[in-house]
Order: C-alpha cells, then sequence, then structure tokens
C-alpha cells in the first residue's frame, strides 16, 4: 500500500518540496490529491536523505499545501505497448486522444528503455528510399541510422517530415515498415497538419504519433521522446519492424530541459542551457540502431531549428556530435521557391557509401554522387563569380557549370513535397543534369557508366 504525505513545503512553478519521506526513489512517479479530490501526477527528481524534490506533470495552480497529499506509486513512467499502437494518436504521455479506446498492453514498459549493448549492435547498411532525391541520391538514409535535419526559423521542416513520413520505405523487401512521430512543444495547427496529412493519405495506418503543444508542460515534453522510442523499441525489436522515429522540434525540447534546470537553480552552462544536455540528447539518439538477431531496426530524424540559423548554437552542435551527419535546410534556396530547400553542400551522411551501390541501389551511384556534388559545387562559384564579373569574364566551362546549378536546383533538388520518386528516377534526373557537361569534365565517374549511361542522357536532355 502506498504512503501518503501531507508534508508539502513549497511549490514553485513546475517543482514541488516534500519533506519527511521514506523509501522513495528518482524517477519515482507519484500522484497529488488536491482538497477537492482532483488529482494530478508527478515525478521525483532529486532525494535528499528524507526531502524529495517533485516535478509536476499539470500546472500547480490551487494546490493548497496544508490540504493536499501526496502519494508514491513505486514505480517510473512506463508506456503500454502492444501492435494496436499503429495508426493511434496519444498525447505526450501515451494517452490516447483520437477518441479511439485505451489500448490493451501485451507489457509495460518504462519509458528511459534500456541501453544497447554496443557489442551487440549491427551495423547499419541497408538503404531507406525517402523518395526525395537530395536525401536519396546524395545523403543516403541507412537503416539504423541516426541522422538529423537543420532546419531555421519559417522554414517548411513540417512539411519535409510529413514527406519523409509519408513516402520513406525499405526496398526489395516484403517486411513491416512503421513509422513512429514525436511532436514536441507544435502548434495545434501544426499537430492538425500531421494528423491530417497521414490520414489522407492513409499513411497513419503504419504510424504512432504522440503529440505535445506548445501550451502543453514542459515535463510532458521531456517524456514526449522517450514514449515516442519505448513505442519504436517494442515494434523494431518484439514485433520484427523496421521503424523510422521522426522527432520534431528537439529545440523545443531543449529549451523545456533548460527551463526546469532553471527551475531547479542549476549552474547553467553554455546559452544557459544545463550542462548535462549532450549526456540528455545521447540517451535519445542512442536508442537507435539495429541489434544482431533481430529482425527489426530504428532509423531516427531528429528535426531542430537553430536558433537565428546559427549552427554553431549548442543544440545544433551537440546533435551533431552524436548523430551520423546532417541534413540542412538554407533560407536561400527557400526565398528561391526551392521546395524542399535542402543545401546539398554543407549537408552529409556519414554512413551513404554503406548504402548505396550494386546490390542496394545501383552500381553508378556512387559515381555519380560524387561527381554531382563537385559539378554543383563548382557551379555555384561560377555563379559568384558572374554576379561579381559579369557573364563575359566567365570560360564557356565555367557558363556550362553556372548553367548546371541552375538546373540542378530547379530539376534536382526542387521537387515539391508531393513528389515520391524511386531512386532509378533520381538517378536519371543526375545523369540528365551531367548532360549538359562535356564528358571530358566527368573525371569522377568510371568510363564503364559513362558509356551505358552519359549518351542516353545526353540525347533525353536535348529532347
Amino acid at each position: 500500500m502506498p504512503r501518503e504525505y501531507r508534508s508539502i513545503q513549497e511549490v514553485a512553478g513546475p517543482l514541488m518540496l516534500v519533506r519527511g519521506v521514506e523509501n522513495v526513489s528518482y524517477d519515482e512517479l507519484g500522484e497529488i490529491e488536491l482538497a477537492n479530490g482532483e488529482k494530478r501526477r508527478c515525478r521525483v527528481l532529486e532525494v535528499d536523505r528524507d526531502t524529495a524534490l517533485l516535478q509536476l506533470f499539470e500546472n500547480a495552480a490551487g494546490i493548497n499545501l496544508a490540504n493536499s497529499k501526496v502519494r508514491f506509486l513505486g514505480k517510473s513512467m512506463e508506456l503500454g505497448v502492444s501492435e494496436d499502437l499503429l495508426g493511434r494518436v496519444f498525447d505526450g504521455l501515451g494517452r490516447p486522444i483520437d477518441g479511439g479506446p485505451e489500448i490493451l498492453p501485451r507489457e509495460r514498459r518504462d519509458i528511459n528503455g534500456l541501453p544497447m549493448n554496443p557489442a551487440a549492435r549491427s551495423y547499419p547498411q541497408e538503404f531507406i528510399q525517402t523518395g526525395i532525391s537530395a536525401i536519396d541520391g546524395l545523403n543516403t538514409l541507412v537503416r539504423g541510422q541516426k541522422l538529423p535535419i537543420f532546419s531555421a526559423s519559417g522554414l517548411p521542416h513540417a512539411r519535409l517530415a510529413a514527406q519523409i513520413a509519408r513516402q520513406a520505405k525499405v526496398r526489395g523487401t516484403e517486411e513491416k515498415f512503421a513509422v513512429v512521430f514525436a511532436a514536441m512543444g507544435i502548434t495545434f495547427e501544426e499537430s492538425d497538419f500531421f494528423i491530417e496529412s497521414f490520414r489522407e493519405t492513409g499513411a497513419i495506418d503504419r504510424t504512432v504519433l504522440f503529440v505535445n503543444l506548445a501550451n502543453d508542460p514542459a515535463v510532458e515534453r521531456i517524456a514526449t521522446p522517450r514514449m515516442a522510442l519505448t513505442a519504436a523499441e517494442y515494434l523494431a525489436f518484439d514485433e520484427g519492424m523496421h521503424v523510422l522515429v521522426i522527432l520534431t522540434d528537439i529545440t523545443n525540447y531543449a529549451d523545456a530541459l533548460r527551463e526546469i534546470s532553471a527551475a531547479r537553480k542549476e549552474v547553467p552552462g553554455r546559452r544557459g542551457y544545463p550542462g548535462y544536455m549532450y549526456t540528455d540528447l545521447a540517451s535519445l539518439y542512442e536508442r537507435a540502431g539495429r541489434q544482431k538477431g533481430k529482425e527489426g531496426s530504428i532509423t531516427m530524424i531528429p528535426i531542430l531549428t537553430m536558433p537565428e540559423d546559427d549552427k554553431t548554437h549548442p543544440i545544433p552542435d551537440l546533435t551533431g556530435y552524436i548523430t551520423e551527419g546532417q541534413i540542412i535546410l538554407g533560407r536561400d534556396l527557400y526565398n528561391r521557391g526551392i521546395q524542399p530547400p535542402i543545401d546539398v553542400l554543407p549537408s552529409l551522411s556519414r554512413l551513404k557509401d554503406k548504402g548505396i551501390g550494386e546490390g542496394k541501389t545501383r552500381a553508378d551511384h556512387s559515381n555519380t554522387m560524387n561527381q554531382l556534388f563537385a559539378a554543383y559545387a563548382r557551379g555555384k562559384d561560377a555563379r559568384e563569380l558572374m554576379k561579381i564579373l559579369g557573364e563575359a569574364a566567365l570560360s564557356p566551362t565555367d557558363l556550362l557549370y553556372a548553367r548546371f546549378a541552375d538546373a540542378f536546383e530547379k530539376e534536382y533538388v526542387n521537387q515539391g513535397f508531393d513528389t515520391d520518386r524511386s531512386i532509378e528516377e533520381t538517378l536519371a534526373i543526375g545523369w540528365r543534369l551531367l548532360g549538359i557537361l562535356p564528358r571530358s569534365e566527368l573525371k569522377r565517374i568510371d568510363d564503364r557508366y559513362l558509356d551505358q549511361y552519359y549518351e542516353a542522357a545526353k540525347d533525353g536532355r536535348r529532347r
């Protein structure tokens, strides 16, 4: 029988101090009963001898110190898991908000999960097709990888996230594929956009959504990605599914972390964020991956908005350290109407070489990718020179490269948010664009691939 305490000393913002407690442990769930019988949830943040510091899940309004009581439940926060999670929408604490029935769980799992033994990890090496050329062709996503998207305020990362969730698939297998989508600190309008977008396309049938709104408590925002990852671990390692986890927006999560740290009067680190933010983010990101002997996998795409478009800000900086690359959205491309505005040159997928090539995508993929990168980089330089010196100052070859850069952005990157391209279509567009340049300039492509694809691409370009 849980013991009740009427020894609440203080309430300060989302925190509550209770004295005289016994046998209470860190992260334990508690229940506050108000004088009118209303119940609110909390968890233990810190225990110092007989004093416990609690974090409230709801707001503190109406808590009367003398007449309220606290009961500790002897367990940490859990999520009930079963295959019935698919197709459902939950709030940040795992409660259904889609009007459907409660989940009948097979079991209840601690949302902090169990750390994966590094020796039990399998190396990510299978291609995931997102249907987006700038990712599939140049910064390939691999099964079991964690590949963040670095966005900025006002850029369409929500639409890109929804597009990836709708279109992503593992090619060439009949294995089950699921998407776990966690939205943190978003507006009601954005939440509605995600839910409707998935319902319209039928993608909701293979999706689990966890939605935390901007007006929900900060502590719920801390729990939301952990709820999502617990659901993903069950679907991947118990049900044998390939799971894509999309977390948006990590910036809102980190701000909630900072808010709670400030309430606890902790010494701040860089820009006011807590010193343990690196460890905290790692405890999320490192739950992605593959396990030896298990069919399923967890691939993760965290999305974050860089404050003031600054990639040296602690949130993108630490995320870049932990994850395996980044997809960067460019404001310049967005202003020119390129959708999605993926800036391919500073973007990187560190595992792309492992997920492409013969048997995975196509034998010419690696060569084509390197050549497109090189040609686009030179084309952008040529275009900048043209602005400064004028067209007459450029050589005929440089003019071709400038033309290539324009065509690359308009035809390859700019595909809109509803087009789903296969990897074959992406490679065909790449070759068609390379047809702008003379064969002698394509030094990064093997002659046998040039013989096979270049002339055909050039003819396609002329038509």
